[in-house]
């Protein structure tokens, strides 16, 4: 191996180092060339780097400034040139796969860079700024060293900021910001972390209940500390940039919405299609995709309508599901209480759908109070397989009389189980692939696999209420117009009004939830195209099996084997499932024999 050092140092010498006619182990070398990637990004990232070990890492937060980016792009171009050098054809099949998904992550970190994309560090949910609030998360807090490093960590924000700041400058000079549609009460996000007592801060916390081993005065001395670094460092950068993001930012930000707008827009916006997607599809080709499912799913939805008995328009019948008392929660706990027992009722079923189940648990804990009003409805929070935390289901109990209780069923087989939980808890125990695999997200992958998840609800014995199904429906329904008002408005010349009025009538969210998703496709072009381009794989694949495999189906078997790589590009997906159709095959002839 490697030391990182010698990566780092002479990064550009590393290309062309593996002489692929000196008769070298492809299989050790690669595996080498994975580590070394996988150590540098670590050491890109010092809060990782310093949760792993690394003492030099402690008290630093990573370093965003240009000419930092500039230099991981000469060490990235390295990479790819010194993977380049093994003969691609000589490798196992299983390690063709995990070589082109590092080819694409070494390539598209690369394009990052060049699209500046650093340059707007925050979307209309979410920003760096929050990042910093969940930095406690990092440690496990048993000795005053612990606490000490965490505090040295608390007085690296201001940089961090200054940093992040500079850039945002840079991006308004060129035209490419966050659009000014879709920044109203962003500051709000900003000035909940404002507080005149550093004791009342989200980042004091971990000083509030200390271990005992620490004695008092040594916590009393710590916790004067924290308060002093809060104070005079974070709290006062926090209130540079709500004045920076006020007087400057927000009068400068994009008057349009579209991402061909921006500079080198179209090249831009294909490239994150790509990235989201990973297929080669123009925006044209997904929105006439959208608009047929949109079709298809608006003729079920009817279809369910008429078995609740209501008499009224398809519209009336969506202003009865956002307005009726009986379709929400009363309270927060009652909320999470539906939300867990549901979870739990899936649990109860994953046997039967799944071969592997993953070791690690879950829990179900609403969106932290401090970002939930811009917050999406629910969201999956991972855990490292190491960590003294399990993986989180977060639900948002902000405003809810805007949160039914019809969409919370198909939102907790999405989030949680058999949705993303089991699948990233599952690829962290593939210990037999490189570790960069195994936390690998794929959007496609994941989210379309999300989306499968709730249709397979249906055959776990969930949605029995008609409310419930089209509520199911209504999700399926909002994946599907993604792939409508993202092009649309990205690519076609939508307005952000347009697309939140199609959304409106074709789904029963509510309409805070429409027009904060209508403003996270703005603000994150591409991403949402994922999830229905992903699921419709899947489906596609299954189907396949079934028809090919016949009484021999085994769904379980089907299921282990879309998660037995971990998250992989679409192509792979399908290359492994034909695979898996070959095998299961030759294995039910053999049994036949």
């Amino acid at each position: 191996m490697k030391l990182i050092k010698e990566i780092i140092v002479c990064g550009a010498l590393l290309a062309g180092s593996f002489n692929a006619s000196a008769g070298e182990d492809y299989s050790q070398w690669l595996g080498e060339f994975f580590e070394d990637v996988q150590e540098y990004k670590q050491s890109q990232n010092p809060v990782w780097a310093a949760r792993e070990g690394d003492e030099s890492a402690k008290g630093k937060l990573r370093d965003v400034s240009p000419e930092a980016y500039q230099q991981r792009k000469k060490q990235y171009l390295a990479f790819i040139k010194e993977l380049k050098a093994i003969h691609r054809d000589d490798l196992s099949a299983d390690e063709q796969i995990s070589y082109d998904m590092m080819m694409t992550q070494l390539k598209q970190s690369v394009a990052e860079i060049d699209f500046k994309t650093y340059e707007m560090p925050l979307t209309s949910e979410y920003g760096f700024h929050a990042q910093t609030t969940n930095l406690a998360n990092s440690f496990r807090f048993r000795t005053v060293q612990d606490y000490k490093d965490y505090i040295a960590l608390l007085g690296a924000i201001p940089t961090f900021f200054e940093q992040n700041i500079a850039n945002m400058r840079a991006g308004m000079e060129r035209g490419f910001t966050v659009p000014r549609a879709v920044l109203d009460g962003y500051t709000d996000g900003i000035k909940v972390y404002i507080k005149d007592n550093a004791e009342e801060t989200v980042w004091y916390r971990p000083l509030s209940s200390m271990p005992k081993t620490i004695n008092s005065n040594e916590q009393a001395a710590l916790r004067k500390e924290a308060a002093q670094v809060i104070n005079s460092k974070v709290v006062s950068q926090y209130q540079a940039y709500l004045e920076f993001f006020e007087n400057e930012y927000l009068p400068a930000a994009k008057k349009t919405i579209a991402a061909t707008d921006y500079p080198d827009g179209e090249a831009f916006y294909q490239n994150q299609i790509k990235l989201y997607t990973t297929l080669d599809l123009t925006p044209d080709e997904i929105h006439e995709i959208g608009l047929k499912e949109v079709a298809r799913i608006r003729k079920e939805m009817e279809e369910v309508i008429e078995t609740t008995g209501f008499e009224g328009s398809f519209e009336e019948f969506l202003h009865f599901l956002r307005t009726d008392e009986q379709f929400y929660a009363e309270t927060p706990e009652e909320l999470l209480k539906e939300a867990a027992y549901m979870a739990k009722k899936m649990d109860h079923q994953l046997p039967k759908f799944f071969g592997k189940l993953p070791r690690q648990p879950y829990g179900v804990v609403p969106v932290p109070e401090e970002i939930a009003p811009k917050y999406t409805t629910g969201r999956y929070s991972g855990a490292p397989i190491d960590s003294a935390r399990a993986g989180e289901y977060w639900v948002n109990t902000y405003a809810l009389d805007k949160r039914p209780l019809y969409n919370l069923e198909a939102l907790t087989l999405h989030e949680a189980v058999p949705g993303h939980h089991l699948q990233t808890a599952l690829a962290q125990e593939l210990t037999d692939l490189p570790e960069f695999r195994q936390n690998t997200y794929i959007s496609a992958f994941g989210e379309g696999w999300g989306l499968y998840s709730e249709k397979l609800g249906l055959e776990a014995g969930f949605y029995e209420d008609p409310y419930s199904n089209f509520g199911r429906l209504t999700y399926e329904m909002w994946r599907a117009m993604r792939l409508v008002v993202d092009t649309g408005m990205h690519a076609k010349g939508w307005s952000r009004e347009k697309a939140i009025k199609m959304m409106e009538n074709n789904t029963a969210l509510s309409t805070l939830n429409v027009r904060t998703e209508i403003d996270r496709y703005i603000s994150w072009p591409a991403q949402a195209l994922s999830y229905k381009l992903g699921e419709l794989k899947i489906w596609e694949l299954r189907r396949k099996a079934e028809k090919e495999l016949g009484e021999d189906f085994d769904i379980r078997k089907f299921h282990d084997a879309v998660l037995a790589n971990g998250s992989v590009p679409l192509k792979v997906l399908e290359e492994q499932i034909h695979l898996f159709i070959k095998q299961e095959k030759a294995a039910a002839k053999k049994k036949s024999a």
